[in-house]
């Protein structure tokens, strides 16, 4: 049944659905027609022709509205893909925005200008510069301000001009321009056009002197700023840092030769330099002063000035300067009371290297001279070689001279500049024989003959001058021989004027008139010419050569540590010193960390060894002595040598007992330091007892310690068991101790005893045997006295003779007093340790007992010394501690600026071989440099 409808309602949607199709065909077809396809007949078509129109509107504006989508589209489409390209092509570009962080905008540009002009104001009315600067950056900058200004009017006014002229009179300008006349038309565009080329030239060049006038305006702001940081440094007592210069070739090799003065390094010190020698006034400083052009020697009358080497390095400067190797200061030599300041302090320089009754002293004196038209080169200028020696030198000075002359000469690098004075005999000079001697050959050796304008008018025969000049005079060879005048005997004359002087000489001396020399061997100028051109060429000769040989020194010395000191680093004494240095300071800075007790303990300890001696032998057997068995003299003996003791000695020894304590703090701080190098220990322990011998204790201290001590002494009451056993203890300890003292002085007085005799085979002399027999005697006396009754000495004489023994009374009374001061002790030895159980009857007695006044005098001695204890330790935490390690830093910068000091502290092979490696370093660091800068300038 289902099945039956289910089919039933599928042909009525089908027939449905056909129906459908064919109603909707139909009415297409009789709108389109005008016929009903059902009926047959027309139907009314008016609604539908309207219907059409419509429709075809509709397409019409259907299809405007699609264009401009259409173009719509396109448009946006084509700008994402233009943009799209753009990005492509911007993003391949490189990126300029640091510009912007460099270039200021507008404003910023205009706050700069106006900022300028008011840091101008200000800097003139506040900052004091150098005049000479500023009165040239003022005239500067305002000769640019004019000359701007003047050129922007000229601009403005020939702009003005010419726009005039063309409008008014054409043709007069074309006229000007051009050589033939031209239309009005053409005339007018061609002024136009050129009216704007020369205001656009204008402009330009406007813009471009505003931009150099901006640039002198910041020069002259930074030059400003530097010289007002200087001038605050200097108002502040400090010193505005310099420029590191480049420092010129001499003043290079200046350098290395300063590290090789005063160090023999044999063959390695081998460097070239002109040595100035000859006799004893002949002109050497004079010569030296011609070349340097400048009098920087102090002269004397026949006196001798030169008393040490003078290196003296001359280079090519802006200014004639001269500057001490280890000096600030330069002196301009074109001033008189600059040079007077030189000599001075050249003349100071000398008598202070001349120590210890010399007369010449090895130390060298290093000088820079710099000047224009100098010639570089390296001169030592030596004392003159003398053959008798007067009563005020040293009686070595002769020799001195001779061989501090010749260690000079035998350097084979080395220029001798041999000065011979003309205006004496040729037979009293010394000096030739030595540079002959030195140089067989005269390879390096300029012959220098001085005082030719005398020697011309003493001498009759001018073939002599002739003859010395060609090298034939004296034995020995040269490679060139020149004649100077150096002076007129004129101490005021200056450089200027003994050079004109020498050259009119030359001029008008018969030597030239007659030919007898060539004008190449004359003057000053040509001598400085070929000694500078001889340096240089020994120095491009032998510098490697000498560079080498630092090298192999070098690696020896670095082997040589290496197996020798293999864990080591390599420190020179500078380096050890510095450690040495921070250890001791970080030592010293823990004494405010060590603990109280430790300090208590310690100074008891010092206080007790210092007034041992005293209490005992001073206050306790004086006072046992006379009192013999009465307590209450004995005490009473006791107050008053106590009083005196505390009131007199006590502060002092208690003072001396602190510093004690400190030295011994300090020792075993040193000790205790963990990774502390041997060689450190002497540089410590000197500084240390330095500073201890000069660390003297506040003086009020010591009124307050005899207070605080007068005031303990005063206690006689013991009042703790603990303080009575430490007292036993005390003089327990003491008593044993001086026992043991006394018993050595018998067993010296009366020989070894019977132990000794049989075990170790000792022997008593005749003398000891008379003392033992006269000590058992005594013995066998039994007097507890310590001063015997003349019976008593008369009755053990009698009883030594009868035994053949012969002595007088003082040799009895001599021999017992160690006797009775051994029974003694022995006695109060056992006393004090009956006493140490009576502390329950002391105190039951309230202090008042006489049986064990000996300890209480003890407790009274340690107490006292407690309270001084502990005194002393605060006085030295709150100041003395701080107090010792500013005279320990003291101590230390003295030590650091005293070369000798740490020589003889810091020695051995290791700090030795650590400095010679340094210095050797130094030196070859330093000669690769000079040939560095030797071979860049060839």
């Amino acid at each position: 049944m289902s099945r039956i409808l289910h089919n039933r309602m599928r042909a009525s949607l089908k027939k449905s659905t056909q129906w459908t199709v064919v109603d909707k065909r139909a009415v297409a077809f009789s709108v389109w027609t005008g016929r009903s396809v059902l009926l047959h007949k027309p139907i009314d078509t008016s609604h539908v022709q309207r219907r059409r129109y419509g429709m075809l509107v509709a397409r019409a504006v259907r299809g405007v509205l699609k264009i401009r989508y259409l173009l719509l589209g396109g448009a946006v489409g084509g700008g994402m893909t233009l943009n799209k390209k753009y990005s492509e092509w911007k993003d391949g570009l490189p990126d300029m925005g640091w510009l912007n962080e460099l270039l200021p905008d507008n404003d910023k540009w205009d706050q700069f200008t106006t900022t300028l002009i008011e840091a101008k104001e200000k800097i003139s009315d506040q900052l004091q510069i150098d005049p000479r600067l500023r009165d040239m950056g003022i005239a500067r900058a305002s000769e640019l301000r004019e000359w701007l200004s003047q050129r922007y009017e000229d601009a403005v006014a020939a702009a003005a001009v010419t726009n005039s002229s063309s409008l008014e009179q054409p043709a007069k300008i074309v006229n000007n321009l051009q050589s033939k006349p031209q239309p009005v038309a053409q005339r007018s565009i061609d002024d136009n056009s050129s009216y704007e080329k020369r205001v656009h030239v204008l402009q330009e060049e406007v813009l471009a002197l505003q931009a150099r006038y901006q640039r002198e305006l910041q020069r002259l702001e930074q030059e400003n700023r530097e010289l007002r940081q200087q001038n605050m440094l200097l108002r502040q007592g400090r010193q505005p840092s310099t420029r590191k210069m480049k420092r010129s070739l001499i003043d290079m090799y200046s350098a290395v030769l300063d590290e090789l003065s005063g160090w023999d390094a044999g063959e390695t010190d081998r460097l070239p330099r002109v040595v100035v020698v000859g006799d004893q006034s002949a002109g050497k400083t004079s010569v030296l002063e011609m070349i340097a052009q400048a009098r920087i020697f102090p002269r004397g009358a026949g006196e001798m000035c030169t008393r040490a080497p003078v290196k003296v390095t001359l280079s090519e400067g802006p200014y004639h300067v001269a500057q001490f190797r280890d000096s600030a200061r330069e002196f301009d030599l074109n001033k008189e009371s600059d040079l007077a300041d030189l000599r001075k302090e050249v003349e100071l320089r000398m008598r202070n290297s001349v120590r210890g009754g010399r007369t010449v002293s090895s130390e060298v004196i290093s000088m820079a001279v710099k000047g224009p038209g100098l010639h570089r080169m390296v001169l030592v200028d030596l004392p003159g070689v003398i053959s008798t020696q007067t009563v005020d030198m040293a009686s070595d000075t002769r020799d001195a001279i001779k061989q501090m002359t010749m260690k000079y000469m035998d350097n084979p690098n080395a220029i001798i500049l041999c000065i011979q004075d003309g205006s004496v005999d040729a037979e009293r000079s010394n000096v030739t024989d030595l540079v002959s001697s030195c140089d067989p050959s005269g390879k390096r050796t300029i012959f220098v003959l001085t005082k030719v304008d005398l020697a011309e008018e003493n001498l009759a025969n001018p073939n002599r001058i002739r003859r010395i000049l060609e090298g034939k005079l004296f034995p020995m060879k040269a490679l060139g021989y020149y004649a100077v005048v150096t002076g007129r005997s004129r101490k005021d004359d200056s450089i200027q004027n003994i050079r004109e002087y020498e050259e009119r000489f030359f001029r008008s001396s018969k030597l030239f008139k007659d030919g007898l020399v060539t004008p190449s061997q004359v003057t000053t100028r040509n001598l400085s010419l070929a000694v500078a051109d001889c340096f240089w060429r020994m120095v491009r000769a032998s510098v490697e050569q000498q560079a080498d040989a630092f090298k192999a020194m070098r690696f020896n010395l670095e082997t040589e540590w290496k197996n020798t000191f293999p864990r080591q680093r390599e420190l020179d004494r500078d380096e050890l010193f510095e450690r040495a240095r921070a250890e001791l300071l970080d030592q010293s800075a823990e004494l405010s960390a060590v603990a109280a007790n430790v300090w208590e303990l310690r100074l008891q300890h010092a206080l007790w060894q210092a007034a041992a001696e005293r209490v005992f032998g001073n206050i306790y057997l004086p006072a046992a002595a006379t009192a013999h068995a009465d307590v209450d003299k004995f005490n009473t003996a006791v107050d008053i040598k106590l009083r005196e003791w505390a009131e007199a000695e006590l502060p002092t020894t208690s003072i001396r007992a602190g510093r004690e304590a400190l030295r011994e703090e300090f020792t075993d701080l040193m000790s205790r330091a963990q990774d502390s190098d041997p060689v450190y220990e002497p540089v410590k322990k000197e500084a240390v007892e330095e500073a201890l011998r000069r660390h003297q204790w506040e003086d009020r201290a010591q009124d307050v310690l005899r207070v605080l001590q007068l005031n303990a002494l005063q206690d006689r009451c013991v009042s703790s068991r603990q303080d009575w056993d430490a007292a036993v203890t005390l003089m327990d300890s003491a008593v044993k101790e001086r026992l043991d003292l006394v018993n050595k002085e018998l067993k010296d007085l009366t020989g070894p005893g019977l132990k000794e005799r049989w075990l170790y085979w000792q022997a008593s002399s005749d003398e000891q045997a008379r003392r033992g027999e006269v000590r058992g005697e005594l013995e066998r006396l039994g007097v507890a006295r310590p001063a015997l009754a003349y019976d008593e000495v008369v009755a053990v004489r009698d009883n030594l003779r009868r035994r053949g023994i012969d002595v007088d009374n003082d040799y009895i009374r001599e021999t017992w007093k160690p006797v009775y001061l051994r029974n003694f002790l022995l006695r109060a030895q056992t006393r004090a340790r009956d006493c140490r159980k009576s502390f329950y009857l002391y105190s039951q007695q309230n202090g008042n007992g006489k049986e064990c006044c000996e300890v209480v005098m003890f407790w009274r001695v340690q107490q006292t010394l407690r309270t001084t204890a502990n005194a002393l330790r605060q006085q030295i935490g709150n100041r003395e501690a701080n107090r010792l390690d500013r005279e320990l830093r003291e101590v230390l910068d003295e030590m650091a600026a005293d070369p000798e000091l740490k020589k003889k502290l810091l020695s051995g092979r290791r700090v030795e071989l650590a400095e010679e490696l340094k210095r050797v370093r130094q030196v070859q660091e330093k000669l690769e440099e000079f040939i560095e800068a030797l071979n860049k300038e060839k």
